[in-house]
């Protein structure tokens, strides 16, 4: 009998100190993506929905709508890409990135046109998503379009935040567009929106020194790397007033820039639309350098 008790309290004993090492192994960072994912999406605000198979969280935030969709498991360090604008449009390469462990946001400003009180409104999300919610210090900014306007000027504002920047078809300079000063065409009712949000007039505007082709230096100097993609038949964002002439001052500045370049984009879009040739190049070249930065 006394062997049988004495197997009975050493199996308890075992048992006891099983359960705690688990205990241990949990709160002490062996299961660091489990536990990364129960505290991040349990601290997620708003309205839950499915974004292509992940979980996608809408809030309102300083007056403005925003979202987060999260990884089924979150990458060591909680890297996250930000979208500046149509953040659907050519988002194979955030589902790519979410499968390995990225979150992406996104902070609805678009008709502000990365004006200074946009860039004011980024600084509050971006302290929200990091702080709060703790992600990354260092994003990755995704910018379509007039999404350049956002990226770029963000970035020059903070270039200790950024790991790398991607844009896609990005406006560089407002005068091309939407004042369609060059060969593009412009848009006379976006200007005008512009004018009212930077606060300037027309001939302030053509001498503002703020466009993203004329704010590379603090960005080249903190060696943010910086892919695009054009459409060499853009007719609305001509590549030749912007990426190219981006490309060329910032690689001046000794910054370091891949452009893919795509022959043509669809008639209807006037060449600005295109199918995206290669989603997975700009995944792995965000993934490489978020990895070689942390």
């Amino acid at each position: 009998m006394s062997t049988f008790f004495a197997r009975e309290r050493q199996m308890m004993r075992t048992g006891v100190v099983g359960m705690v090492a688990l205990l241990l192994m949990v709160y002490s960072g062996h299961a660091p993506q489990a536990r990364a994912e129960q505290q991040n999406v349990a601290s997620w605000p708003g309205k839950q929905s499915e974004w292509y198979g992940y979980t996608r969280y809408d809030f309102p935030f300083a007056g403005k709508n925003a979202y987060v969709v999260v990884p089924k498991e979150v990458r060591k360090g909680s890297p996250w890409v930000w979208r500046a604008r149509f953040p659907g449009f050519h988002a194979e390469a955030d589902l790519l990135l979410l499968e390995r462990g990225f979150h992406i946001a996104h902070l609805d400003t678009g008709g502000m046109l990365g004006s200074d009180p946009a860039l004011d409104l980024w600084d509050q999300f971006y302290q929200a998503m990091t702080a709060d919610h703790g992600l990354s210090k260092q994003v990755v900014l995704e910018g379509v379009s007039r999404g350049g306007l956002f990226v770029y000027r963000w970035a020059a504002r903070h270039p200790d935040r950024v790991a790398c920047l991607y844009a896609d078809t990005p406006v560089c300079d407002f005068k091309s567009w939407p004042l369609g000063q060059g060969s593009g065409i412009g848009s006379a009712g976006v200007w005008q929106t512009l004018l009212k949000e930077y606060q300037l007039t027309e001939q302030q505007a053509l001498d503002y020194k703020q466009n993203p082709i004329d704010v590379l230096s603090p960005i080249a100097a903190a060696k943010i790397p910086v892919p695009h993609i054009v459409s060499l038949n853009d007719k609305v964002v001509p590549p030749t007033e912007n990426t190219f002439v981006l490309a060329k001052r910032y690689r001046e500045l000794g910054g370091k820039m891949e452009i893919i370049e795509v022959k043509e984009g669809t008639e209807r879009s006037q060449g600005h639309h295109f199918t995206h040739p290669d989603p997975q190049r700009v995944a792995d070249f965000i993934h490489r350098h978020v990895e070689g930065g942390q």
